[in-house]
């Protein structure tokens, strides 16, 4: 039986008695035509006519001159052409697959995930549109006819895609540099990474951000050239008229100690809870943040992200955190401990000058998703996880220090928007009910639970909740759109300028409780 006459029971209603229905007889006949059409262009455009079946009888071994290489003998019966019509096809699939990737690529161009080879996207893009265009064209490597038209039209749209997506980007942040009244008034809340000083100082100095955020990559030359930028930093701001920058890092100690080996790299907090030292727990705390505070004002740090006050996992729970890897990081299981322990912290890095921040609301400790990759969720009642939060609340009221939210929602609360950017969250559970008067900042909105939702949306939406600061540290380039898409949102009216302003004196008394440090970098520290 020829193999497009093959099919499996036929279920369709009007089957004959050979069990085949009228829609499967029909769609035999189409796929047959189809088929046969194609080998006989194949066949036309080499110039060949030939028979579409082998002949049968004493002549069945001599197959038609030209027709069969001799790698391809073919059986009696078989076609002799199949070969070369599932080699186009095949070439057509992989070919048509591989652009499909690319598109989706093109679609998400400057993705987070692609940072690591930002510079190189673009280009390789439109490098494999114009191969794919003019390997199609010219007909090389066996090409199905159909395959090949739908080829040059992917890549054409390819091209379209990328140089669209990537002037579209161009657009945005050129509007972002020229600058405006409201891209000033939204940019103090922007808290922005970066790889080297020339991509922040013109935004520092226009005050269409607010801080920067730095770690290990920004130490390529050296503490010393890093601490003596972010001097030039501050007298922009100063020379403008505007406040100091915050000046953000991730120094927790242990293995999340993004700005060592260049400062020191301390133990995990965590350590200390296990030590045997005599000497009583709370002061071998507050000396640890006090050193850990005096390195980091040295290089100009005025707000570190530390400590994590979530409650540690057991291990063993089924937890898809590889990247957060809370088990490490969190000081203990007990939530009294853990107060006690970051209260300690907290007022070390006050004695050097240094905000904390605890991280991360709602908590870690019941998430089972990795908020880096995907969204994540607690189904827990506000109830359920008052001992999950009994660590932020201490600290909330006897300490000035910043909440980070993270990216997990609160499904009793707000089952749409995470609790780095919901309104029930900020304003009627930490504002009103918890009666917390200091700063929020989101975590990076980088982050895979948020960056899908779009992050323009995502900052607007954390803004427009009362929201102090938005981190956007791992790819700075995303800045661009979240500012944008606030902006925006700020036109529409969606955003409250007298919950900018209430947040405006939040960063104000932030700012009070570090001096910051001397105009040059400090002859100390080390290169």
């Amino acid at each position: 039986m020829h193999h497009a006459d093959r099919h499996l029971s036929c279920r369709c209603p009007g089957r004959s008695p050979t069990g085949r229905g009228f829609c499967c007889r029909v769609g035999g006949s189409v796929w047959r035509a189809l088929w046969r059409s194609t080998l006989r262009r194949q066949l036309a455009a080499d110039g060949k006519r030939a028979p579409l079946r082998r002949p049968r009888g004493d002549h069945a071994r001599d197959p038609p001159s030209g027709l069969v290489s001799a790698r391809h003998t073919a059986r009696p019966g078989r076609d002799v052409t199949v070969i070369p019509a599932i080699k186009a096809a095949a070439v057509s699939a992989v070919a048509l697959t591989t652009v499909a990737a690319l598109l989706a690529i093109a679609w998400h161009l400057k993705h987070p995930l692609l940072y690591a080879v930002r510079p190189l996207e673009t280009p390789i893009l439109l490098a494999a549109a114009a191969f794919g265009g003019v390997t199609a064209v010219r007909g090389r490597y066996g090409w199905w006819p159909a395959g090949r038209r739908s080829l040059v039209l992917c890549v054409g749209a390819l091209a379209l895609l990328t140089l669209g997506r990537e002037f579209e980007f161009a657009a945005t942040r050129h509007r972002v540099i020229e600058g405006s009244d409201d891209l000033r008034t939204l940019g103090a809340h922007f808290v922005v990474g970066f790889r080297e000083i020339d991509e922040v100082e013109a935004l520092a100095a226009n005050g269409l951000i607010g801080g920067v955020y730095i770690t290990r990559r920004n130490l390529r030359h050296g503490l010393t050239a890093l601490a003596a930028d972010l001097a030039r930093l501050q007298r922009h701001r100063r020379a403008a008229g505007l406040p100091p920058l915050i000046v953000a890092a991730d120094q927790e100690g242990g293995e999340v100690s993004h700005l060592s080996p260049w400062l020191e790299r301390l133990p995990p907090l965590s350590s200390l809870v296990r030590d045997t030292d005599p000497a009583p727990l709370v002061e071998r705390v507050r000396r640890y943040g006090e050193r850990q505070g005096v390195g980091l004002a040295k290089l100009g740090v005025t707000l570190n992200l530390a400590p994590v006050v979530d409650l540690r996992p057991a291990l063993a729970d089924g937890r898809g955190d590889f990247l957060t890897a809370l088990a490490s990081r969190a000081i203990a299981d007990d939530p009294t401990l853990v107060g006690e322990v970051a209260e300690a912290y907290v007022a070390g890095l006050a004695d050097a000058g240094i905000v904390a921040t605890l991280k991360h609301f709602p908590g870690l400790r019941r998430v089972h998703a990795d908020t880096h990759l995907r969204r994540a969720s607690l189904s827990e009642t506000p109830e359920a996880l008052e001992p999950d939060w009994l660590p932020f609340r201490r600290l909330a009221v006897t300490t000035e220090t910043a909440i980070m939210l993270g990216h997990v929602r609160l499904a009793a609360l707000d089952s749409e928007h995470a609790a780095s950017h919901s309104r029930v969250v900020v304003r009627n559970l930490l504002r009103r009910e918890w009666g917390y008067t200091g700063v929020l900042i989101t975590d990076d909105l980088n982050m895979g639970a948020v960056y899908g939702e779009g992050i323009d949306r995502v900052a607007a939406q954390a803004l427009a909740a009362g929201v102090d600061l938005v981190l956007v540290s791992y790819d700075p380039e995303q800045y661009y759109r979240a500012i944008g898409g606030a902006a925006e949102a700020l036109a529409r009216s969606e955003i409250d300028r007298d919950v900018l302003h209430a947040s405006c004196e939040r960063l104000t008394r932030l700012r009070a409780r570090h001096s910051p440090g001397k105009d040059q970098a400090p002859e100390t520290a080390r290169g």
